[in-house]
Formats: structure tokens, C-alpha cells, sequence
């Protein structure tokens, strides 16, 4: 068993005079993050338990053990650092996550999941890429956007993300399939539930975000500046308690329309849910699901809840009190960190001051543990809903080597969670982080709620800079030229770099199935919402890297490249890879914008393919 003491780790400086040192720490917290994510996966019972799919919204879990290592490889290939791939198959199959969006591939059919004994040596090959980049790559300090150091960073705190991730699905696991690891200790205090009270929180001008010369990794969403003035309010003394929490379930809580909005009855009616998802009803009483055990339901500790049910519960405590409760905002929750006296993490000392980055336990605890000047748990122990749903700042930027971390969330279907678990680490551990997630979706996520005045006010929102997306006409362009060469038996269609999907709609009527992928996810949102409004039976949208496609992705008589050629990293192989993908009399149209892409494209040669016509900006092949 691993020492735990020697896997406690504070997030890294990216600055310093000391490149070599800088280097040697980058790979010591890389080491240290790498063997931490996979002694999460040491508490099943065998390897089968690796195939389990604990929650239907999520990939079997051989996909997270294997998801995060291919991060490193496709970023760095991404970013032009790497050349080579270790395995195409396991870096496509193992590339890209979900989220509940309709448009996701949840077909398990489409997979063909790899054996645990081959993911592990992949997972020692990435090992020594890595270690091997690290020590050989040539950077300066501080450490910025643009430094190949930067990708490491951004690969180390992705796992990261996933070590907590990956612990919420081991936790929905039957616990038949889990054996004990002392690393991950439990707390061991259950008492009775404690009495909550509404303390009084000044109000104040709180101004978010960070500036590119921070002095640790963030993540795009916490860049630039966003002022919000925030009322007086009352805020819980404790997270509320699976006590508490109780107290509304036995009143009805989960039977009673009144207390959930028009959302969190869809979602209630559908899993017709009747308590928290890591309580276990047995008979007469409650028990409770920590990651490697069941116990007797622990009153103190916090409740773990989505945000729909902490907001039903909120209305249900304000029918109870007469007074206006809710949940808080983001700015609020900062200005309760303020006047709490706590210091960020860079700032802690030897030992974390709640339970929080693994010091403590592995498992939430008492919500009278870890005292906040006059409150508790302002961090740590469970994750806290907020009713601010996430959104850029101003002077948001996307970072062009992970396009889609936050845009997808943009959507005023994310809120945010605050606080940090007990297993929140690296960047998660910041007080700048933002993390935000489904309403009805599950984390090591409670609650605190605040009183509002009757004539309180939404927090001041601050007006974000709209981000420039890519024009429609050149796609109608692409479709006109197109159709010229659709031949009447075609009957299947496949669009690599399909952005919004414009060029599929118009070309709908000519086949009975069009497949479109896009690397980056907020155009395939926007395309899944443009499908809904045109209402076409014959399209699908996907998530992909149109240079390291899934197999499955195959039979087309109609390939249509509509990329947009920055983000094709290794055009050759693209090109020697579509033969393969095309039926006998296919045909391939590749669409450029300008003369410097089909002179790029024309370096690469399809040797199987037969030119048959070309034009100023299209180049059309037939099989």
C-alpha cells in the first residue's frame, strides 16, 4: 500500500528562476498525480469490475482508467509537441468523454473495450512519454499558455479532475464489487444530527477571476474579471446534515410537487427517486454508501445531493420558517471566504484546515469538524450547489489546445459548485477554480443555505464579451458545390469538420443516413440545436478527431471535408485513412478556404483514390 503522507501534494508555482528545479517538480507532481489516479482503481475486487457501468450517463469505467492518459498524448500531438502516437486505437476509443447531451455516444455497441492488462501497459508507455518530455523539452519561466509545459500542467490537473470524478462513479458500484484500501481512510465520527442556525454575512463588492500571470494553472473559465455587489444575507451555520435532510424527507419532502420546479420534476418523475442516491433504505432505516463501505446512516455528516433536490428542499425550509431561503450565489459563497478568515491554498501550512486535498480522510465528516471563524466547512468536506450557472468573465479566451472545456457549459444548464470535497486536489483545492456541473447530475456535492430579504436582488451580472464564432456562408458554398456530385445511389454520408451543421441540412434530401463530427464540442451543440429546430430523421452529430476517427466510423458513399485545417494535425494520414473509410464508387469533396490550405493538402498524396475533378477551393476523389 502506498504511504499516503508522500502523495499529499500543494499546487505548483509556475514561476521561479530555475528552470531545472521547475522540471524536476513539474515531474515529481506529475508521478505523483499519475500513480494517485491509479491506486483509486486497486479497490475493486477484480478486473472485471473495470467494465461495470455505474451510472448509464457514463462510460464503463475502463474508459476513465484509460481516458486519462491518452489526454496527455492527444494534446500534446494537438499542440504540435508530439509526433508520434503510442496506439491510434486506444487514443481514439479512450478520447472523448460525456455529458448528457443527447448527441452523445453511449451506444455500447460502437466499443470494444480493451483488456485491463493492456490499458495498464499502455498507461506505463504514456508514463515514459511524459517523464521523457518532461526532462527533454525546452521551456522558460514563468510557465504561460503558450509553453509545452503548459500541456503537462494541463494533462496533471485533468487527472486530477478525474480522480474525483472517477471516485463519485466507484461509489455508485455495488459494494460487492469493492475491497478495502487503507489509503482511502474513512472518518469514523457518526453522531446525531446537529441543530443548524442562520448567521448573519455582511454584504460587500467582491471582483472574480485572475490575469494570465497568475502564479498557478487555471482553467479558461477563471480568466478575466467579472464585479458583482452582494446584499446582506444569513447564511447556515453547517452544511446542511443528512439529519436536517431527513427531517424533509419524513415530511414528505420528495412526494411534495410544490417544493420542485417544472425541471426538478421531470427529473424526480423519471427516476422516481425517493431519497439522496448514496442513502440505501433497508427496511425501516437508512444506511449510507461511503466509497469502500455501508454504514448506518451518519446524521453529521453532510447530505449529498444533486442541485435539484437542495433547491427542493430550500422551498420546503421556507414553508417551514416563513423566511426567504435559497441557495447562494457565487458571490456570495466569496464574500462568506472572506469574512470566514480563511487563506487560499498556497497558504496553508503543513496540514489542509478542513477536510479537503485527501489530509484528513477519504470520506465526508462531521459538519462540526472543521471550524471557519463562525461557521464551517466554507471549504472542504462536500462540494456546495450554488444557484449561479456558469458562464465566461469578461475578457473570457479559449485555450486553443482544450477548446471545449468550458464553452459546452455555457449553456445556463450548469451551476456551479463552490467549496471543494474531501478529495478535491491541484487546481480543484484554488480558491479561483470553477468547476460546474448538470442540475441533476451527482458529485461529493451538499449544500449551505442562505436567508434572502424579500426585495433581495440577483448578484450584479456582469456583461461577458460574445465569442466570435465562424460564418455560415461558406458552408452553403461547400453544399452547392456538392451536390453536383452526389450520384442517385448514394445512400450514406459522412462530414468530418461539420461545425453547425449547415452543409448537412442542405444536403439531407440526398441520403438516408449523414453522420457529421466536429473536434470541437460547443459547434456539435450548436449543430444539435439547429437539428432540433430542422427536424431531419437522417442526421446524427459527433464529437471526434477527424484525424484518429473511430472504426465504426465506416461505409460511407460520401465523404465531405469541411475541417477547418488548423486542427488537422497529420493531414497524410487523414488522407490515407478516408480509403478505408469509403464503399466502392464513393467519392471524397474537400472544401479549403483559401490557397494556402490546398496547397498544405496537396503535399499529401491518396494513393488509392482517383482524381476526378478539381476547382479553384474543391478537390473531388472517387474510390
Amino acid at each position: 500500500m502506498l504511504d499516503k503522507k508522500e502523495f499529499i501534494t500543494r499546487n505548483i508555482s509556475l514561476r521561479g528562476d530555475d528552470v531545472k528545479a521547475k522540471r524536476a517538480e513539474i515531474k515529481g507532481y506529475f508521478l505523483k498525480t499519475y500513480t494517485l489516479f491509479e491506486e483509486l482503481f486497486t479497490i475493486f475486487t477484480d478486473d472485471k469490475v473495470f467494465y461495470e457501468q455505474p451510472e448509464k450517463l457514463r462510460h464503463p469505467l475502463i474508459f476513465y482508467f484509460g481516458h486519462t492518459a491518452t489526454f496527455y498524448i492527444n494534446k500534446l500531438i494537438l499542440g504540435g509537441f508530439l509526433q508520434e502516437r503510442i496506439n491510434p486505437h486506444f487514443e481514439s476509443v479512450f478520447a472523448i468523454g460525456v455529458d448528457e447531451m443527447s448527441w452523445d455516444d453511449l451506444n455500447q455497441s460502437n466499443y470494444f473495450w480493451p483488456k485491463v492488462e493492456d490499458v495498464r501497459s499502455y498507461r506505463l508507455m504514456v508514463k515514459e512519454v511524459v517523464l521523457d518530455f518532461i526532462e527533454k523539452v525546452s521551456f522558460s519561466l514563468p510557465i504561460t499558455w503558450e509553453s509545452p509545459m503548459w500541456i503537462v500542467m494541463m494533462g496533471i490537473e485533468h487527472e486530477r479532475i478525474h480522480l474525483e470524478t472517477s471516485s463519485v462513479l466507484h461509489r455508485q458500484l455495488e459494494i460487492k464489487f469493492i475491497k478495502q484500501n487503507l489509503f482511502f481512510n474513512e472518518s469514523q465520527n457518526y453522531g446525531k444530527t446537529l441543530e443548524n442556525e442562520l448567521l448573519k454575512v455582511s454584504g460587500g463588492k467582491i471582483t472574480l477571476g485572475k490575469s494570465k500571470d497568475d502564479d498557478f494553472y487555471g482553467w479558461d473559465n477563471e480568466y478575466g474579471e467579472a464585479t458583482f455587489v452582494v446584499d446582506d444575507f444569513n447564511a447556515s451555520k453547517y452544511l446542511t446534515s443528512n439529519g436536517e435532510f431527513l427531517e424533509f424527507i419524513e415530511d414528505g419532502g420528495y412526494q411534495n410537487d410544490s417544493f420542485w420546479d417544472n425541471e426538478g420534476l421531470r427529473w424526480r418523475n423519471y427516476i422516481k427517486v425517493l431519497h439522496p442516491t448514496f442513502w440505501i433504505l433497508k427496511k425501516d432505516s437508512y444506511y449510507f454508501r461511503t466509497l469502500q463501505t455501508i454504514i448506518p446512516l451518519p446524521l453529521n455528516w453532510p447530505v449529498e445531493v444533486n442541485y435539484l433536490e437542495a433547491l427542493a428542499f430550500c422551498k420546503w425550509k421556507s414553508s417551514k420558517i416563513g423566511k426567504k431561503i435559497t441557495l447562494p450565489s457565487e458571490a456570495m459563497w466569496y464574500r462568506l471566504h472572506e469574512v470566514s478568515g480563511l487563506l487560499d491554498e498556497p497558504q496553508w501550512g503543513e496540514l489542509a484546515p478542513a477536510n479537503i486535498n485527501l489530509e484528513h480522510y477519504c470520506s465526508p465528516c462531521p459538519v462540526n469538524e472543521f471550524k471557519h471563524g463562525d461557521f464551517y466547512d466554507v471549504i472542504g468536506n462536500v462540494w456546495q450547489w450554488t444557484i449561479t450557472t456558469i458562464d465566461g468573465f469578461t475578457g473570457f479566451e479559449i485555450h486553443p489546445v482544450y477548446d471545449d472545456f468550458s464553452v459546452p457549459t455555457f449553456n445556463r444548464r450548469h451551476n456551479i459548485i463552490k467549496g471543494c470535497s474531501f478529495i478535491s486536489t491541484g487546481n480543484e483545492a484554488l480558491l479561483s477554480s470553477r468547476y460546474a456541473f448538470r442540475r441533476h447530475f451527482f458529485q461529493h456535492a451538499g449544500f449551505r443555505y442562505v436567508e434572502v430579504s424579500s426585495d433581495h436582488k440577483e448578484d450584479i451580472e456582469v456583461v461577458k464579451e460574445e465569442i466570435n464564432f465562424r460564418e455560415v456562408e461558406f458552408f452553403d458554398r461547400v453544399a452547392h458545390i456538392a451536390k453536383k456530385y452526389i450520384k442517385d445511389d448514394f445512400k450514406s454520408a459522412l462530414n468530418l469538420g461539420c461545425d453547425y451543421g449547415k452543409s448537412l441540412f442542405e444536403l439531407a434530401s440526398y441520403f438516408e443516413n449523414i453522420i457529421g463530427i466536429d473536434f470541437t464540442a460547443r459547434n456539435i451543440l450548436i449543430a444539435q440545436k439547429n437539428l432540433e429546430l430542422q427536424h431531419h430523421k437522417n442526421i446524427a452529430f459527433w464529437q471526434g478527431d477527424s484525424c484518429n476517427l473511430k472504426s465504426h466510423f465506416s461505409g460511407y458513399d460520401f465523404i465531405l471535408l469541411t475541417n477547418n485545417f488548423e486542427e488537422i494535425y497529420n493531414i497524410k494520414h487523414l488522407l490515407e485513412d478516408l480509403p478505408k473509410r469509403l464503399n466502392s464508387g464513393g467519392r471524397v469533396v474537400v472544401a479549403f478556404k483559401n490557397f494556402v490550405q490546398k496547397e498544405q493538402f496537396k503535399e499529401s498524396l491518396v494513393f488509392s483514390l482517383k482524381l476526378i475533378d478539381e476547382t479553384e477551393f474543391f478537390t473531388i476523389w472517387e474510390k
